[in-house]
C-alpha cells in the first residue's frame, strides 16, 4: 500500500472510531459477531497493468473501522443475471425509441450464459421480456413500452429485487439492476433508504444509463434529488453510473465488467453486531482498483 493510501486509511478510521465513541457514551456497544457463518459480498476489481487474478493478500478490508480477515477472493466466471429496469413515466426527457435501442444494446453485448429481464414501470412495474438471451425475442417485446404515469422508481426496484432476483438466489450470485432513468421517483410506498438498504443486503450491484433529470434539480422534500438518487444507488451498491447518449458503450462496459472483473469476497465480521450498519471500506495494491457496496444494513427482520 502506498504512503498516501495508508494516511487516507487513518484518517478513515479515525472517523471511524469517533463514531464508535459516540455509541459507546450512548451506552450501545457494537461488541459482538455480526454473522457466526461469515459474509458474501461481490466486488468489482480491475489491476491497471497485466491480467494476472487479483488475490487476498493485494487487498484490505474494514469493517467499521476495524479491519476485517478476509477468507477468500475468489474470480467469479458464473453467468450474469441482468434486470433492466426502465422508466416509462409520461415527463422523461426522452423518447420511446431511444429507450428501445437502450435496452437492445445489452442484448448484444452479453456474454455466453447471461441473461436480461426487462422491466418497464410507471406507477406500477411491468415485465416487458422475461430472462432471455434472444435479440429477436426482445426486439418484439419491446415494441410495448410506452410513456405514461409517474415513476415510482423506489418501488420498482424492491419488486425487481425480490420477485425476479431473489428466487435466483442463492444459487445466482452474479446480478445486476440497470436503470434507465433520471432518478426521478414520485410516490413509491418504498422509501429509499429501504430500496437502498435491500440492494445491500442482497448483494446486487446498480448501473445506471442516466437520463438528464426532468425537475432541474429541483429541492426534494423527502427524498434525494433525482440525480443523487443515481448516485447513492451505484456507489452503495458497487456500481457505476453512464450517460445514456452513449447506451452502446455503457452496455458494453457493464457487461465486460460483470464477465471479466467480478470477485467474491468472504470474511468472518469482528467486533461487530448484526444490530449495527456496518460501514464497508476495501483498498487494494497500487494499481488495482475495487468497487463494492459501502454498507451492510442491519441484519435484522
Amino acid at each position: 500500500m502506498t504512503f498516501s493510501a495508508r494516511i487516507f486509511v487513518l484518517l478513515l478510521l479515525a472517523c471511524f472510531s469517533l463514531g464508535d465513541n459516540v455509541l459507546a457514551q450512548s451506552g450501545y456497544s457494537n461488541r459482538g459477531n455480526a454473522d457466526a457463518e461469515g459474509s458474501v459480498i461481490a466486488v468489482t476489481a480491475t489491476r491497471a497493468s497485466g491480467t494476472e487474478p487479483i488475490r487476498a493478500d493485494e487487498l484490505w478490508l474494514y469493517e467499521n473501522g476495524v479491519e476485517q480477515k478476509i477468507k477468500n477472493f475468489t474470480y467469479d466466471t458464473s453467468p450474469a443475471r441482468i434486470v433492466l429496469l426502465v422508466d416509462n413515466s409520461k415527463t422523461l426527457q426522452t423518447s420511446v425509441d431511444l429507450m428501445q435501442k437502450a435496452v437492445m444494446e445489452f442484448s448484444y453485448e452479453i456474454f455466453d450464459g447471461d441473461q436480461l429481464f426487462v422491466i418497464a414501470y410507471d406507477e406500477k412495474p411491468e415485465i416487458i421480456q422475461e430472462w432471455t438471451d434472444d435479440p429477436k425475442k426482445l426486439e418484439t417485446s419491446l415494441k410495448t413500452l410506452r410513456k405514461q404515469g409517474n415513476p415510482y422508481l423506489f418501488d420498482a426496484l424492491q419488486a425487481s429485487v425480490q420477485q425476479v432476483l431473489l428466487p435466483l438466489m442463492p444459487g445466482t450470485r452474479k446480478t445486476a439492476v440497470v436503470i434507465i432513468s433520471d432518478g426521478l421517483d414520485r410516490g413509491s410506498k418504498t422509501t429509499f433508504d429501504k430500496a437502498l438498504a435491500e440492494l445491500q443486503n442482497q448483494n446486487v450491484v446498480v448501473y445506471a444509463l442516466q437520463i438528464p433529470d426532468r425537475t432541474g434539480g429541483a429541492y426534494r422534500r423527502n427524498e434525494p434529488k433525482p440525480e443523487a438518487v443515481v448516485t447513492k444507488f451505484t456507489e452503495g451498491t458497487g456500481g457505476r453510473s453512464f450517460s445514456f447518449d452513449d447506451a452502446r458503450a455503457a452496455a458494453k462496459a457493464i457487461c465486460d465488467e460483470l464477465r471479466k472483473n467480478r470477485y467474491i469476497l468472504s470474511y468472518l465480521p469482528t467486533n461487530t453486531s448484526a444490530y449495527d450498519n456496518r460501514q464497508l471500506f476495501l483498498i487494494g495494491n497500487e494499481g488495482i482498483t475495487v468497487r463494492m457496496k459501502n454498507a451492510q444494513p442491519p441484519n435484522v427482520k
